[in-house]
């Protein structure tokens, strides 16, 4: 489905902080020109806003289009001979396959550095790259505003073949309306960070429009540097910027590197090789002529894979998946702002999220729960129990507490059955949604982020019925242990008297 990105750590955009003098950005937005930006410093406010348009650069996802320009030119810029092809493939659209045979544990690709896009990446419009520079802007805002600026240079730019072969939409949810997010995405938690990424890119978008590119509108007029336009390169940025261990963390847009697709069956993922001074990755398995070529773009759940790349593994393919199960400690409880003091004094909220795979969940989870259902008699043990809850503490985390450990059992299979209960309502109501659209544009967009979102539900709530097996079987094992014992202690008395 999708061609994703190989971010293979997640990395969020720097939070901007209005009383500092040194801005940190976010956001994004949808207008330009397709005439180069012109590279003249000027303070005026001439610049005419056009009408917002589709975006002028890039490509179908699907197209191969540009893919014969594109190898021609990594070739002529000093791209060794490869093994592999861009091609239509059957997962991501297009991807690289294969050319001859490939043994287990070779290495491929050997990208050079004089092919990655980085901060320090030349500029064709020097001023403005100057300008940010001057600016204090980080990495992430950066490297969208370069992006967008070479893009608008169009052939005048070093990049101009690579930046045609890109998407000209990436699969991403930063492309999903509110109303597409509330309305598909309601019973997952992964709606929740949808909206934060949106609001963190519109966030950074705005902050650079008013520190920078309104004060230089010659050099970042609006028309090219608008939310649309920033939607798109951040889209980039989240699908395809590689961080690289062994530089130390540096990250990247890695061109050739980055139309791998992702398979959750192998391992293998992208990094610097000093002796080859490039970027390789070493096969985990072996390939056929003919046959797609994978990476693995990290542990991440289907629901940051769908977030980041626009795409759902097939239901059960994924061994790290996971559900995000929210928790929360009742307004009604005696002690609630005695627990909810503790929460915050380790970063915490009254309601908190945590990862449960079918495999279990972590050992937060069960302190949170302890807390939320604990007496006013245990008072003593909030603070560690919220210690225990947050994944910053370094506090012991295997608590026990053999008085309550039946009731935050139960609150865990509780919140669990109010999760299944969403999913399932939206499970049973999507078949009939979308039937009243008649225009095909639209109805083939919705019918595709419903099957999207049907996808993750699907595989969102298995794991939430594989913990509510577990849950209701210790339960019940528990509650029989408990009516032995009475039943022999009532033999016992019975026999005394």
């Amino acid at each position: 489905m999708a061609e994703a990105s190989r971010v293979l750590q997640t990395t969020l955009i720097p939070s901007f902080h209005p009383q500092h003098k040194s801005p940190i950005f976010q956001s994004l937005p949808l207008n330009f020109r397709r005439n180069p930006i012109q590279c003249t410093v000027s303070t005026s406010n001439s610049t005419k806003a056009t009408v917002p348009q589709k975006i002028p650069w890039g490509c179908e996802s699907d197209s191969l289009e540009n893919a014969s320009a594109l190898q021609k030119w990594l070739t002529y810029s000093g791209l060794p001979p490869q093994k592999m092809a861009l091609q239509k493939v059957e997962v991501g659209e297009r991807g690289l396959v294969a050319l001859k045979n490939i043994r287990k544990g070779e290495k491929l690709l050997f990208v050079p550095p004089s092919l990655f896009i980085t901060a320090d990446s030349e500029w064709t419009c020097g001023e403005a790259g100057k300008v940010l520079k001057q600016n204090g802007v980080p990495d992430w805002p950066f490297l969208a505003t370069y992006l967008i600026s070479e893009a608008s240079s169009l052939e005048s730019s070093r990049w101009s073949n690579y930046i045609s072969a890109l998407p000209r939409q990436p699969y991403s949810l930063l492309y999903w309306t509110s109303e597409e997010l509330d309305r598909y995405l309601e019973a997952s938690q992964i709606r929740q960070r949808a909206i934060e990424r949106v609001t963190n890119v519109v966030g950074t978008y705005n902050d650079l429009r008013l520190r920078i590119f309104s004060k230089y509108p010659a050099l970042f007029p609006e028309e090219v540097f608008n939310i649309e336009t920033f939607k798109w390169s951040f889209g980039i940025l989240f699908s395809r910027l590689v961080r690289l261990p062994s530089l130390g963390g540096k990250v990247a847009l890695v061109p050739w590197a980055d139309m791998l697709n992702h398979s959750c069956e192998v391992d293998a993922f992208l990094d610097y090789d000093k002796s080859s001074q490039g970027v390789v990755f070493s096969t985990d398995v072996s390939y056929e002529p003919g046959e797609q070529v994978f990476i693995s773009y990290g542990k991440k759940s289907n629901g940051e894979l769908l977030l980041s790349y626009g795409f759902v593994p097939r239901e059960g393919t994924n061994p790290r998946d996971s559900v995000e199960l929210s928790l929360s400690i009742s307004k009604s409880d005696k002690c609630y702002k005695e627990k909810l003091e503790a929460l915050r004094k380790h970063g915490l909220s009254a309601s908190q999220c945590y990862p449960i795979q079918v495999t279990g969940w972590p050992l937060e989870l069960m302190a949170y729960a302890y807390l939320a259902v604990s007496p006013p008699s245990m008072s003593g043990q909030f603070e560690e129990m919220a210690a225990a809850a947050s994944n910053k503490s370094t506090t012991k985390k295997d608590l026990r507490y053999s008085e309550i450990e039946e009731e935050a059992l139960q609150f865990i299979l509780d919140s669990c059955e109010v999760s299944i209960s969403k999913y399932n309502k939206f499970l049973q109501a999507s078949g009939s949604m979308d039937l009243d659209v008649t225009s095909p544009k639209q109805l083939n967009r919705r019918l595709f982020l419903k099957q999207l979102a049907v996808d993750l539900s699907t595989s969102e709530r298995r794991i939430l019925f594989r913990a509510q097996y577990i849950l209701r079987r210790r339960l019940r094992d528990m509650r029989r242990g408990e009516l032995r014992a009475l039943t022999i202690f009532n033999g016992f008395r019975k026999f005394f008297k």
